[in-house]
C-alpha cells in the first residue's frame, strides 16, 4: 500500500553555514562597526546581541537573508521578546522549530480527513505523520493540499513507498 511521511526538519549544516556567512557580513558591514553585534548559536537556538533595537532588527534581517539563501525555511523560526542586557545592550533569542508537535500533527490529520480524498488515512508516529492510501494519485492530492495550507511550520515529504 503506497505511503509517505510528513516531517518538519532542517539541515543543520546549512544552518551553521548561514550563521557563518551572517557573522562574516556583520564583521564587514559599516553600519555594524563599533556596535558589538553578534549572533551565537546553541543547537537550534540563536542569541542575537546589539546596542539598540534598530541594530537588532538589522541583525535579524541579515540572519534571515542568509538562512533563505541556504534553503532553510523561515516558517520554523520563532523569535522571543527583546530583553535588556548588560552594558546598555539588547538581546533576543530566536529558535528554529524542528519536528511536528502533537497539536500540529492533530491539525494535519484533521486537514487530511477534511480536504483529502476518500480512502486516505493518516496517523501520528512520534514527530512524523504517516499517510497511506490505496492509490498513489490520492497521496499526491494530499501533498498538494498540505502545501496549499499554511500550517506555520515547514513541511517535507519523505519515505515515499509504492
Amino acid at each position: 500500500m503506497p505511503s509517505f511521511d510528513v516531517v518538519s526538519e532542517v539541515d543543520r549544516q546549512e544552518v551553521r553555514n548561514a550563521l557563518d556567512q551572517a557573522e562574516r557580513e556583520i564583521a564587514n558591514r559599516f553600519d555594524f562597526k563599533n556596535t558589538e553585534s553578534s549572533i551565537e548559536q546553541n543547537e537550534l537556538a540563536f542569541t542575537l546581541r546589539s546596542v539598540s533595537e534598530d541594530r537588532l532588527a538589522a541583525l535579524r534581517v541579515v540572519l534571515e537573508e542568509k538562512l533563505v539563501k541556504r534553503g532553510v525555511s523561515l516558517k520554523g523560526l520563532d523569535y522571543g521578546k527583546v530583553e535588556e542586557a548588560t552594558q546598555n545592550t539588547v538581546r533576543q533569542v530566536a529558535t528554529l522549530q524542528v519536528g511536528i508537535s502533537s497539536d500540529k500533527a492533530r491539525e494535519i490529520n484533521k486537514l487530511i480527513k477534511a480536504d483529502g480524498p476518500k480512502g486516505v488515512s493518516s496517523q501520528t508516529q512520534g514527530d512524523t505523520v504517516r499517510v497511506t492510501s490505496k492509490k498513489r494519485d490520492d497521496l499526491q492530492t494530499v501533498m498538494s493540499v498540505l502545501k496549499g495550507n499554511d500550517l506555520g511550520i515547514p513541511l517535507q515529504f519523505t519515505n515515499f513507498r509504492d
